[in-house]
């Protein structure tokens, strides 16, 4: 980790860090919705479809911005990018905890703070990482995975005992002061856009090597309508909205009232969600491991597979054992499936491609959790359970594992040329 000749760890680790931490933070407040369902509907009187509809909107608009922000940060920087997505997360939480009528839940929870979590997720960070990271960038993918992860495991349970001790309206002013006064200095004083701006190569780039320029980027860069004329990018989109809507649309904002209403304490319910979230971060760490030994195509095909696996047992889970070990199965490919699909993205597409094109795959994320956040309310509005949102997520998982299975893969060259320029002689 260190800069070859001195002792100094390399910078790039410190950016990676940070960028964690912004992920960690960005992911817990995204995570966090399913704890305050019931207290509002305690509060207003508000049904599970107008709240579930608040949660498809933020989780919807969190997808939307992807492309924008990704493009962003592939030509002008992430930091920029990172900076103000911070400050919208912590404006939006503290104007969550002022709210008196629907309306202004739409406006602060259903829109600002899906802004500021969409440009603080992954394809920013995808972004950062591919420029500060020569080697090793499975891993960093999935260090910065784990980031996610951690927010579950960490936020989610401490918002839970804030809001059964002193309230939700706390709860968000906690994550608004949090982010303002914390994560906000933290992104000013240690991210950087590329390591050229502190005199650095990147991360195992070969000592002598010039200074990529934006001219060369602009070169390499793929955009969608390129992107999107190749079945891969579609084949990738897919599947990923069906990561969407089995995991951050259903599962996770259907799970705690699933849990309460069949005879799980909330506190049991929030701890297997932090259970999860301590699965997601063993799971996505080591998909990013596995993928840069063996590839992304594969384990991704797997996660899936065994997504589809835990959806069909879900209903009939009934002890808090039960409840926990599914929460563990499911923790471990949570989040194991961004590395991948990342990875896969800037092995098909190229890497100076890989914020604006992970930006609009992880739409296809995020339309499929909208979609799912409404759908499993209106399920269990029509039947009074979840039995038939579970099984109908898990024949989507099905169908995910043989989207993965279809994509072709440009060669084992870890950065192919751009699509719809000719290779050079001899490749």
């Amino acid at each position: 980790m260190r800069v070859p000749g001195t002792g100094r760890v390399h910078y790039a680790w410190i950016v990676l860090g940070t960028a964690t931490l912004i992920l960690l933070a960005s992911s817990g407040v995204r995570s966090s919705f399913g704890i305050f369902i019931k207290p509002m509907e305690a509060e207003f009187g508000w049904d599970r479809v107008a709240l579930s509809v608040v949660a498809s909107l933020s989780l919807f608009l969190y997808g939307a911005i992807g492309p924008i922000v990704g493009r962003m940060a592939d030509r002008w920087g992430p930091r920029g990018v990172l900076i103000g997505a911070v400050a919208l997360l912590g404006a939006g939480a503290i104007g969550s905890s002022a709210i008196a009528n629907l309306w202004q839940l739409y406006l602060t929870a259903g829109i600002i703070t899906a802004l500021g979590a969409g440009g603080a997720a992954m394809s920013v960070a995808a972004s950062l990482a591919t420029r500060w990271f020569d080697t090793r960038r499975g891993l960093v993918l999935g260090i910065a995975g784990g980031g996610m992860a951690a927010g579950q495991l960490l936020v989610i349970p401490l918002m839970m005992t804030l809001t059964l001790v002193w309230g939700w309206r706390t709860s968000f002013v906690v994550l608004g002061i949090g982010f303002l006064l914390l994560i906000l200095p933290l992104t000013f004083l240690f991210i950087r856009n590329d390591p050229q701006d502190m005199g650095l190569l990147p991360y195992g780039a070969v000592a002598g090597t010039a200074p990529v320029t934006a001219a060369q980027r602009a070169a390499g860069r793929t955009g969608i309508a390129q992107a999107a004329r190749h079945p891969a990018f579609w084949l990738l989109a897919g599947s990923f909205f069906v990561c969407g809507y089995t995991t951050s649309g259903l599962v996770l904002t259907h799970l705690i009232p699933y849990a309460s209403e069949h005879g799980f304490h909330a506190t049991q319910a929030a701890a297997a969600l932090g259970l999860m979230g301590a699965l997601n971060i063993v799971g996505t760490v080591g998909s990013g491991w596995i993928c840069d030994r063996v590839g992304p195509k594969i384990p991704l095909a797997g996660y899936y597979l065994l997504r589809g696996l835990s959806l069909i047992f879900l209903p009939f889970i009934g002890t808090v054992p039960g409840l926990f070990a599914f929460a563990a199965i499911y923790g471990l490919n949570y989040i194991s499936t961004v590395p991948a699909t990342t990875a896969m993205t800037a092995r098909i597409f190229g890497r100076y491609s890989v914020g604006e094109l992970s930006g609009w795959i992880f739409f296809s994320h995020q339309i499929g959790a909208a979609i799912g956040s409404v759908v499993g309310g209106i399920l269990y509005t029509r039947f009074g359970n979840y039995t038939l949102a579970f099984h109908s997520a898990a024949a989507l998982a099905f169908a995910a594992t043989a989207m993965v299975l279809a994509i072709r893969e440009q060669g084992p060259a870890e950065e192919p040329m751009p699509v719809g320029l000719p290779a050079p002689a001899g490749q």
